[in-house]
């Protein structure tokens, strides 16, 4: 008889042991599946500009013909002819030159016969001197001013963008101890963070000039003047106050 009440005793207890630690371990599951206590979600941007210090001029011209290859030979001189021009002024930053749009396509009729071939090519410079860039683009001859665009140059874009980002952080970290102590916590740590940037400044301007127009533009230097370059960094994360 004795035997058998403590081994119902000893059933007793060690079931009892069991539905403790089953029910702590879903006591910390539930825990685990709620999430950390106290945590806060959060964003602060901040902002510098600058002149914009990067000229980008795109010069075009155009031919028609009814043969394809003669369309392309054409086309293809009048690149030479400017690359050989643009070529002298080039200068690390202060002004580069790479070719650009080339295309030769068919022109359709009413009856949506092939009767001609028009085609288009482009040559783009790129730098800071913007002298230096409308003066070449003017002698280049062969070729007429499409459009040009203004933007920040990547020195003055990487300055501006720890300015920028050095404000959205003291922002960040303002605006947290801010809204941890209304919660009234005295304190928070950085669970996790991200920081983004883009860049905002004046759209590329087109010189809208039409085939016509661009073949029998007279060279001159066009007229620029930059507009201001904003670079813009946000930094979002969250906090756990404490």
């Amino acid at each position: 008889m004795r035997m058998l009440l403590n081994t119902s005793v000893a059933l007793a207890i060690g079931l009892g042991w069991t539905l403790a630690q089953a029910a702590g371990t879903q006591n910390v599951a539930a825990a685990t599946a709620a999430g950390p206590a106290n945590v806060l979600q959060l964003s602060a941007s901040g902002q510098a500009e600058a002149p914009q210090d990067l000229l980008t001029l795109t010069l075009a011209t155009t031919r028609e013909g009814t043969d394809a290859a003669a369309v392309q030979g054409e086309l293809s001189q009048a690149v030479d002819q400017a690359l050989a021009v643009l070529r002298k002024d080039v200068q690390a930053g202060q002004m580069e030159v790479h070719t650009g749009e080339f295309s030769v396509l068919p022109r359709y009729d009413r009856e949506g016969r092939i009767n001609g071939w028009q085609g288009r090519a482009s040559v783009v410079l790129q730098g800071r001197d913007f002298a230096r860039i409308t003066q070449a683009a003017a002698r280049a001859s062969a070729m007429s001013v499409a459009g040009m665009g203004f933007g920040l140059s990547r020195e003055q874009r990487e300055r501006l963008e720890g300015q920028a980002q050095a404000q959205a952080i003291a922002r960040f970290r303002a605006k947290a101890g801010e809204i941890a102590r209304a919660f009234g916590l005295g304190d928070y740590t950085l669970r996790e963070v991200s920081v983004s940037s883009d860049e905002q400044g004046d759209a590329p301007r087109p010189y809208g000039l039409n085939r016509m127009a661009m073949a029998a533009a007279a060279p001159v230097a066009p007229p620029v003047e930059p507009g201001r370059g904003i670079v813009h960094v946000t930094v979002s994360g969250s906090i756990q106050a404490r």
